[in-house]
This record gives structure tokens, sequence and C-alpha cells, in this order.
């Protein structure tokens, strides 16, 4: 099992000490506390193995293959993915659940599983993050921005989650996976079709034209029902939060509890009339 977490010998056990109300978490002193070396932090510069094929030739084949599974299984879609990309395949994970990461490892043992460590997630979710990359079936990479929490809340004059929640997105995630993806050629996403009207359309593969690769959207045609039976049958891992009304997890300083009625998305940024941070845009 290779594992790319800076302190997760120590992070099962400090997190389970902060499950507590988000705006009461000193974000800054748990960044320290996990990552006090921050120059272990890996570059997202620096992950993946890097890409063969020309842009050119990653499009003729996302066109192609657009059409092509455009009615396919996940099975079908996930085998096809692996044998045409190998280990320049990549998933991305919100660790809402682990079912992408774990379904795809069934066809691409050890993949690289992305997680986009912003530094103000919720304990269950780096718990969720820990659990997986313990059952050694996939590589587990915390794909973080160059600078720390510390760093990044100096550059505001206050908490930048309030203040203006894109340029916190931008810098926390957006532009750290734009990195990171630049050593892969495909990447496999959980987006669904039922997470929220703007999601509505989407193909179960594309041509990723703002990270110019092939976007593997898998999942597309699953409901929350499904990942939830899939995860039980598999033994899956769910965040403990999508029980108590968190069917979409981002950010814990940006995610309220979702009322009855509101789609899965409804409780990201919400009032603020943002539904995406950035990275599938």
């Amino acid at each position: 099992m290779s594992l790319n977490i800076p302190g997760l010998a120590g992070s099962l056990i400090s997190v389970s000490e902060e499950k507590a109300d988000p705006a009461d978490i000193d974000y800054v002193a748990r960044d320290e506390r996990l990552n006090p070396d921050p120059s272990l932090i890996p570059d997202p510069a620096d992950l993946g193995p890097g890409r063969v094929r020309s842009e050119a030739e990653l499009k003729e084949i996302a066109e192609a293959a657009a059409e092509e599974f455009a009615d396919a299984s996940t099975d079908e879609i996930l085998a096809w993915a692996a044998e045409t990309f190998g280990n320049r395949l990549a998933v991305a994970c919100s660790m809402a659940n682990t079912v992408g990461p774990e379904y795809t490892a069934r066809f691409q043992p050890g993949v690289d599983v992305l997680f986009l460590e912003t530094g103000y997630h919720f304990a269950e979710t780096l718990e969720v993050r820990d659990q997986l990359a313990a059952k050694g079936t996939v590589n587990v990479i915390d794909v973080r921005a160059k600078e720390t929490v510390a760093q990044h809340e100096a550059n505001f004059t206050g908490k930048p989650y309030e203040i203006d929640t894109t340029a916190c997105c931008g810098a926390r995630k957006v532009a750290p996976l734009n990195a990171a993806l630049d050593g892969y050629e495909a990447w496999v996403t959980g987006m669904r079709r039922s997470d929220s009207v703007g999601r509505a359309d989407t193909p179960v593969v594309q041509w990723d034209r703002s990270h110019k690769m092939v976007k593997v959207n898998a999942f597309a045609n699953w409901t929350l029902p499904e990942i939830e039976r899939w995860a039980a049958l598999n033994e899956a891992l769910i965040n403990p939060l999508h029980y108590d009304g968190f069917p979409s997890i981002g950010c814990g300083p940006c995610t309220r509890r979702v009322a009855p009625g509101e789609d899965a998305r409804a409780g990201r940024w919400a009032g603020s009339g943002k539904t995406e941070c950035g990275i599938h845009l």
C-alpha cells in the first residue's frame, strides 16, 4: 500500500476529537497539528505519471467514447477507461462515500485517488479518507494547495470562506486539482445527474475542456439509494454525515444539512447562489 497522506498516522485519533460544529473548529491549529512540516506536502504539480498522448488524441478518444458508451453500464465504462489509460487514470473523491474509488479499483487495482485536502473538511470526512487508505486497494493522495491554512487565511481580512467563497475554492480546490490532473490523461468523477438541475445532462464520458483530458462520469446514472446499496453489498464506506442530513459533503464551514424536498447539493454554499466549487466548470 502506498500512502501519500501527510500526518496520516495520527489523524484518526486527533480528528475524532473534533467532531464539533465546523464554526467552532480552529482550522489553522488543526492544519498545523496534522501537517507539522509543510515541506513534506507533495506539490500537486508533481503528482501522476505524466501524459503520453497529445491533446488532440485525448479529445478524439473522449468524443468517440462519449458516443460509444452513452448507454453502457458502469462496468463497461470503467473497464474501457482502465484498459485505455492504465495508471494514467485517476479518481477524484470527496469522501462523501468511497463507491467511485472502490468500484474503479476492480478494473484498475491501486488506482490513484485524488482527495482535495482543503484544510477545512469535517472530521468525519478525514476519517473516511484514512479508512479508505488503510484498506490498501487504492492509492489515496492528498491534493493540497501550496499554502498552509494559516498562509491562506493571512491573505484575507477575515475567514476566507465567509469573505469570498469563489476565491477560497479557487485557491484550495481548483488550482491544486488543475495542477494534479496535468499528470493524468483521464479522471473518474462522482458526478450524478440526480445531484442537481445543473448536473441533469451529465454525460458518462466527455472531453474536459478545462483540463484538456478525458472525463469519465461513470456514475452519472446512479441515484443516492443505488450508491447506498452498492456500498452496503461491497463494504464500501459511506460518510456518517450522509445519514445526518448531508447528501452532498464539502468543506465544513460551507456545507449545511439539506431540508426535505431540496436537491442533494442544496446544502453547499447555501444562500450564496453558488452551486459548484469550480472543478467541474
